[in-house]
Formats: C-alpha cells, structure tokens, sequence
C-alpha cells in the first residue's frame, strides 16, 4: 500500500499495523480525524503495547467508533522458543503453516534483534540453509513489526538497542513493506531507533539498493562473501544477474547520500574452507573494496543439514583478517551466537533442533 492509494475503506477493514506513519496520518484524515490523532494511536501501539482501540481513551469516541467500523490491530504471535546456551533466544511465529524466526541477541553493551522479512529465501546461495528450503512470499508489513512488538513482550521491555534485517529473506525483494516497517522503527512515536542502529543486509538486488536511497537512510551490509565473480557465481546464483562490479557501484551511489554509513558499508563474508580463504583471496578482496568506504566482517560458516562446506579454521580466519587489516581495513571476526539452536548465520529454517523448547 502507498500513500497514493485512496484509503477510504468500504467493504473491507485494515490493519494499522500494516501502514508506514504517513499511511497511518492519511488514512485517519480520512475518517475525519486530526493529524495528531496518528501520533496518540502510535504511542499507545508501541508504548503502551495496547492493540484495542476502545481502551485508547485520548481518543475522541466519535473516531474510536470509526476506528473500529475501517480497521483493526492484529499481531503475528510467537508460537515457540528456545534458548541457547550463550542466552541467545529464537522464536518462531506460525504464518499460514508455515514459519519464520526471529533471534534475540543479548550482549553486555547492546541486544541485537535480527528479524525475518520473508517466508523462505528465493536466492539460494549453497552456503544457507534458508536458501535452501525455497521461498513462498513476502512478510507484509504487520508480520516484520510483530517479530519486535513480541520480542520486546518476551524480554520484559528490556531494551532491544539494535535491529537488523539479517533473519529468512532478502530484505530488499521485500522492499516497499520493508522500507514501511524501517520507518516505523525509526519514528519517535514508534520504536524510536537511531538510523545507525538499525541495518539492513542484501546479497546484492542493485535496482532496491538504488531505490532504497531515494526512500531511507539506514546502515547496509551487503552479502559479498567472495572476492571476484568466478567464485561468487558458484556460490550466489544472484551474481550471474548482478555481479561485483555492479554491486559495488551501486553501494558507492547509495554511501553518497547516506549519512548512516559514515564509518562505511558492512562487508559480510562468509569463511569457507577452501572456496575464498586463501591469502590470495584476502589480496582480492582489498583490492575490489579499496574504492569502497567500508568495514568487513568476517563470519566463520555455521554448519547445516546437507551441506558439503566446511567453516574455515580459526588459524586460517585470523591470517585473512589480519591481511585485510595490513592493507587498512577495519576487519571484525564474528562471534556465532545461538549455533546449538540453529540461531546463528545461515541457519534460519523455521525449525527448532531436538532438545528443550518451550510452546508459547
């Protein structure tokens, strides 16, 4: 839904949940109320956690009386949890028959809440277990937002200081949906995040990136995960459509204009023995980014069900960091959290492994 669609309603009722906050101000100009009435309904969603209109009691009678005639505020619920023994937490929210997770990252100077943006993943790079159980469509709006409105409900309202988009899907296939949740994350009357707290990660859809310049700024990190097109193409089939050079173009348009990335576009690469962590690969990878401002992030790969790779060794993560960190790249090795749950990178499949969890 766009803000250019008359939302007068007539036989139908819709969902709050699903409109950005400018869909949510027009929409109730259409029913007669006034502007700051999108601020005060905002607000009790998502301070107050209070999805009844009749108890919204600032709110004149007349247009809670409308409210409920036009529209309605429903939730996707979590269904299941488990907890990792490093604290990381996974949920799953039932959608239809089928799932998508959501993973709560608890760190002494931050939480992390790594949300989903679709059912499945259509991309199918060999290295993700998402990718491989296909794809069966997009998440609307409602569905993205749920994930943190019930994640926040689990803790306890403990503060969740990050959210990143690196759960099932690719992000920007989803990108009007994703691009409305964003701006509901970011708003003072939503979830109130800093752009730089938020991130959003693409393997690579060139069209979305140069789109999502012109409709939000946020923090990117980009699946890369190979340092030349020989090797991308055999383990991401989206390089065959959109190749490095594209790509890379691309994230330097979109940095022009984003204050977010400040420090740099994230750099995510995957460690795969013998595929792309050699000493000559770490050469290549400087040279393809030493145009592009940007960080890298070097992530040792989360074993699956049916898969034939195998993680890169610690000794062999650690000389590839520290070649890019000759050459002046600010290099981080991830730290997998949630792997004996099947919670870290690349695992995400909508099912809990075979020990303790509990049905919400």
């Amino acid at each position: 839904m766009n803000t250019n669609i008359n939302l007068n309603i007539v036989n139908s009722k819709i969902n709050l949940l699903n409109l950005s906050p400018k869909q949510i101000q027009l929409f109730l100009k259409s029913i007669g109320a006034k502007n700051f009435t999108s601020e005060q309904i905002m607000q009790w969603i998502y301070s107050h956690n209070c999805f009844d209109f009749n108890k919204m009691l600032n709110i004149s009678k007349n247009i809670r009386e409308k409210l409920n005639q036009t529209s309605y505020l429903k939730i996707s619920n979590f269904s299941e949890e488990q907890i990792s023994f490093d604290g990381t937490m996974k949920w799953i929210t039932f959608l239809n028959n089928k799932k998508i997770e959501t993973v709560y990252i608890p760190e002494k100077k931050r939480s992390t809440l790594c949300v989903s943006s679709q059912i499945g993943c259509a991309l199918k790079c060999d290295f993700c277990a998402t990718g491989k159980q296909g794809f069966y469509r997009n998440l609307t709006v409602s569905e993205i937002i749920s994930q943190i409105l019930q994640a926040k409900k689990r803790i306890d309202n403990k503060k969740i200081t990050n959210i990143v988009f690196m759960g099932m899907g690719e992000p920007l296939l989803n990108l009007n949906n994703v691009v409305s949740a964003l701006k509901i994350i970011l708003n003072k009357n939503g979830f109130g995040l800093s752009k730089r707290r938020i991130t959003v990660s693409t393997s690579g859809i060139v069209p979305a990136i140069n789109k999502l310049s012109q409709k939000i700024d946020i923090n990117l990190a980009i699946s890369l995960h190979a340092p030349n097109n020989y090797i991308r193409n055999l383990i991401m089939p989206i390089n065959k459509k959109y190749n490095i050079e594209s790509l890379l173009t691309a994230v330097s348009r979109y940095l022009k204009h984003s204050n977010a990335n400040r420090n740099g576009v994230t750099i995510e690469y995957v460690m795969l023995q013998n595929i792309n962590d050699s000493n000559q690969n770490a050469e290549e990878l400087a040279c393809i980014l030493k145009k592009v401002p940007s960080k890298i992030n070097l992530i040792p790969w989360n074993s699956f069900k049916n898969s034939s790779f195998i993680s890169s060794t610690p000794d062999k993560i650690n000389i590839f960091a520290n070649i890019l960190r000759q050459k002046g790249f600010n290099t981080t090795i991830r730290k997998n959290r949630g792997e004996d749950i099947n919670a870290a990178c690349g695992q995400l499949t909508g099912n809990m492994i075979n020990r303790s969890k509990n049905h919400l």
